[in-house]
């Protein structure tokens, strides 16, 4: 691995991150909001962690381009992320699609959420561009893989995670030469190419792109006049440089994040609501995969002004207490017993009630005797006294949303619906 330069590249780059989709998989959770602006970790949002990596890297200069029920993401954003100053020339720019290329035209896909803020781009004068995702979960150091970028001469760097082969069948994959040079680019392959040094495993697309902003500008408008094009990194852009220009891969091992704590790179895209509940029951664990309490490399987040969490009552059988759980600040347990669980700001559990494998987002108020095993339960819900979730599957599965392996979302909603 090269030494980092004494300039770092960061200082001259701008961090573009997409976060305008829904994140249909998530159900009922992305309902009244967008999947970046989903709840994470007990106090952070999932569009927090590429915020934060391109902070910690020393980025200075970032926008956010947000389109699906933006208000709750755009809010966190200006509540959490209001610390910028232009006379340190830092910026940061929320740019909802806002139809400024034409009166009828919201972004159309990823490559034109970018291509209708070209002018801002230029205004700001930056060197590179490092295009990210907003609704992935993993720590890494965005400087690696802009100077991995400058050292190649590449037309746009990729960042690569590498998954067993036949896992990667559900991504984009690199096929690469031995100097991880990209000659294929392949969409959900049923055969997904080898590593040339790690054959049983495949590159696949983190949905990270370095370019150097004027390659990227000039890529763009080139892009938006193809009547042809989806307007899409993935579909169109990418496929394009690596046909008949110079794309390289990044290996996301290169520049992950890791305490002393965290054996293996960790990406997770927590777009399920099974992939969901496991991050967040993950961080339980006495030794968590994500190392979150990890002070050199902070997930930065709206930093809400709250209580302590209390536990209270003594008796046998009501006794507030938690084991292997991860409770934010403002939660009451009120003669309640958890196990297993994360709890965000202020969530109330009552007396008697007994919460297992339970992902529990911010005020919701769990009822007296309830039983909750393997749920995640939505912003501000209102739990009934002796609900019980968990135990029959078939029952479950026609009150909530219920997966294959018995995970079950709660809304109010369907609570409302509940004939109790």
């Amino acid at each position: 691995m090269v030494e980092k330069r004494i300039q770092p590249l960061a200082r001259d780059a701008m961090a573009y991150v997409l976060a305008g989709g829904r994140g249909s998989r998530l159900k009922e959770l992305t309902d009244r909001r967008a999947k970046p602006a989903v709840y994470f970790g007990g106090k952070s949002r999932i569009i927090d962690f590429a915020l934060s990596n391109a902070l910690n890297s020393g980025i200075r200069r970032i926008g956010v381009a947000t389109q699906y029920k933006a208000h709750s993401l755009i809010r966190h954003m200006q509540r959490g992320w209001n610390f910028f100053r232009p006379e340190r020339n830092e910026s940061f720019d929320i740019l909802p699609a806002s139809q400024r290329v034409s009166e009828t035209q919201w972004y159309e896909g990823t490559a034109d959420a970018v291509y209708q803020n070209i002018d801002i781009i230029e205004d700001y004068g930056v060197e590179y561009m490092v295009i990210l995702a907003g609704d992935h979960v993993y720590k890494m150091d965005y400087e690696w893989m802009l100077q991995q970028h400058v050292d190649s001469g590449a037309d746009v760097t990729i960042g690569c995670l590498e998954v067993p082969r036949m896992e990667a069948v559900g991504f984009g994959v690199m096929h690469v030469d031995k100097a991880d040079r990209i000659i294929d680019f392949v969409e959900k392959p049923a055969n997904p190419p080898g590593i040339p040094d790690k054959p049983d495993f495949a590159l696949a697309s983190m949905g990270i792109y370095v370019f150097h902003t004027k390659f990227l500008i000039d890529a763009l408008r080139r892009d938006a006049a193809d009547p042809n094009s989806s307007k899409d990194f993935g579909k169109d852009i990418i496929p394009y440089i690596v046909k008949n220009g110079k794309a390289v891969a990044h290996r996301f091992g290169q520049s992950c994040v890791r305490s002393d704590f965290e054996h293996e790179p960790y990406w997770r895209d927590v777009g399920t609501i099974e992939a969901y509940w496991q991050a967040n029951i993950d961080l339980t664990a006495i030794v968590p995969e994500l190392d979150i309490y990890d002070k050199s490399w902070p997930v930065w987040t709206y930093a809400e002004i709250s209580p302590p969490a209390k536990f209270v009552h003594d008796d046998e059988d009501r006794r507030g207490s938690a084991t292997s759980s991860v409770v934010a600040g403002d939660c009451i347990i009120s003669g309640a017993t958890l196990h297993k669980s994360l709890l965000f700001t202020g969530v109330r559990a009552n007396s008697y009630s007994k919460l297992e494998g339970a992902v529990v987002l911010p005020s919701v108020k769990v009822g007296r005797r309830a039983q909750l095993k393997n749920v995640v339960i939505d912003h501000g819900v209102v739990i009934p006294e002796g609900l019980v979730v968990g135990e029959d599957p078939e029952l479950d599965a026609k009150r909530f949303r219920r997966t294959e392996s018995g995970i079950c979302l709660i809304t109010q909603p369907m609570i409302d619906k509940l004939d109790l």
